[in-house]
């Protein structure tokens, strides 16, 4: 996540020039893991008692902090990716870029690491804060 981030932001910034743009991204993120953070200390549910197909990290389950940061990126992501002039590449990357936090949150899920509703809130919190960083930004634009 951090890689395809730094990534993307980097090319945005290169692209653009626009430094509030390439941060919508990282700002999505960053505030989805304070949120998971203190989430995860508050209420530190224990992961499902199912057989895992690996090793579960010693953290708890409720919200998935997978589901969350990918939820972030990619939606911050797809918000950004609207502003695509070409019409069929626009709606593609929208398209994956959506579909990304569904496949993480499915495989969280068939891992055993999660129940529903730890990656039911991890969308949710990734969503709420992309489309918060995306608000920032297009509140700092129109500003100008």
């Amino acid at each position: 996540m951090i890689a395809v981030c730094i990534v993307v932001s980097s090319l945005l910034l290169w692209r653009t020039r626009d430094l509030r743009l390439a941060l919508v991204a990282p700002v999505a993120i960053a505030m989805q893991g304070l949120i998971f953070l203190i989430t995860a200390k508050l209420v530190d549910r224990d992961r499902p008692q199912v057989e895992r197909l690996d090793p579960s990290p010693p953290t708890a389950s409720y919200p998935s902090g997978h589901t969350g940061a990918s939820t972030g990126l990619y939606v911050a992501l797809a918000l950004l990716a609207l502003r695509i002039e070409r019409t069929w590449l626009r709606w593609t990357t929208v398209i994956l870029c959506l579909a990304m936090p569904l496949l993480v949150a499915f495989a969280r899920l068939y891992r055993g690491m999660h129940h529903v509703t730890d990656v039911s809130a991890g969308i949710l919190n990734g969503a709420i804060c992309a489309l918060l960083a995306y608000a920032w930004y297009s509140h700092c634009t129109n500003r100008r």
